[in-house]
């Protein structure tokens, strides 16, 4: 049957080539031409108005190259039931290979899906503890901040105080020279 196919795909390839010749050399007889070939017959038909159109005839095989063709098929062996257990166990071994290998690419899956869990924790921990520090620094560093603005204010009170000590001591002073 292949090479009724392979044959048939080259004859087509044949029939333009030798459509377009005998076009060129017989154009009256163009709608009546009929190619035989050894497997097959072409004959023209002219029910399409654009282009050509062939039927092609696919002739029986001879006897002569049906003998060629048909190759003896080997003999068939008895099947025992030594070659039957061993076939099943063989099938056998390979759906447990198969469902082994399975279980190993979900196992190797679920390893994954762990170790990426356990990264995106330690992940997260690392980030809470880092933002804890910045926060615990800047809170430190507002309240040295505060510290050192407060005593700032109380080292200006201190030295307004002693101002007005020293204001209020020269005004007794001044009354008691004028009294």
């Amino acid at each position: 049957m292949a090479k009724t196919a392979t044959a048939y795909k080259e004859k087509m390839k044949e029939l333009s080539v030798l459509s377009l010749i005998c076009s060129c050399f017989y154009p009256e007889t163009r709608n009546k031409l009929v190619c035989e070939f050894e497997d097959m017959e072409v004959k023209p038909i002219n029910k399409r108005a654009s282009g050509q159109a062939f039927e092609v005839i696919l002739k029986p095989q001879s006897p002569v190259s049906d003998t060629a063709h048909n190759l003896p098929s080997p003999p068939k062996r008895d099947i025992s039931l030594d070659d039957i257990q061993k076939k099943l166990e063989a099938a056998e071994d390979r759906r447990r290979s198969q469902e082994a290998q399975v279980l190993r690419a979900l196992a190797e899956k679920r390893e994954h899906e762990r170790d990426v869990l356990l990264k995106a924790m330690e992940e997260n921990s690392n980030f809470s503890k880092m933002a804890e520090e910045k926060l615990q620094m800047k809170m430190d560093q507002i309240k040295e901040n505060r510290e050192a603005h407060l005593a700032a204010m109380i080292e200006r009170l201190q030295i307004k105080e002693k101002h007005a000590a020293v204001v209020r001591r020269n005004k007794e002073l001044r009354e008691e020279l004028t009294a």
